[in-house]
């Protein structure tokens, strides 16, 4: 299983959060685009995930709420700046329990050989939002959904015959 990477550089206001994937670049965007299959592997496994809009066009807007068990909802929004693509994706991130703390983040799909590296770049107003953000155990619902979506696209891949 491909593990993936997380840095925080001191001092600086942003994240980035690289894994490589056994899966075509195409596969890779469209399970980050479409809201069916978004809702299979992004955020941890103990969660439910509805999507309230998924707007993937210049100046679209996203939001989707995670559920626990108890029935506790987490909601997140953004925007979308520029057309998402197979070339990147750039959006805001607004979790809606915490307002006013926006970032921005850009997506990239980076075939490698019969790779393809997903790297997100995460910048946060402060160093204190970045951190927030990572106290928040941010990290663990990272790991478990990239585990999900490796997951999902080797059945997508074998769906394919690929």
């Amino acid at each position: 299983m491909a593990k993936t990477e997380i840095v925080a550089e001191p001092g600086m206001p942003q994240l980035v959060i690289t894994r490589a994937f056994a899966a075509s670049r195409d596969l890779l965007f469209r399970a980050h685009v479409e809201p069916d299959l978004l809702v299979r592997w992004l955020g941890p496994r103990g969660l439910t995930m509805t999507v309230d809009r998924y707007e993937a066009r210049d100046g679209g807007t996203w939001r989707f709420i995670h559920r626990d068990a108890d029935g506790n909802a987490f909601g997140f929004r953004g925007v979308f700046h520029g057309t998402p693509s197979p070339d990147g994706i750039v959006r805001t991130f607004e979790f809606e329990g915490a307002p006013g703390h926006v970032s921005l983040e850009t997506l990239t799909f980076e075939e490698r050989g019969d790779q393809t590296v997903v790297r997100a770049n995460a910048v946060y107003q402060s160093v204190e939002a970045r951190d927030a953000m990572i106290a928040s155990g941010m990290e663990g619902g990272v790991d478990d959904g990239y585990e999900r979506l490796e997951e999902l696209v080797a059945e997508m891949g074998a769906a394919q015959g690929a």
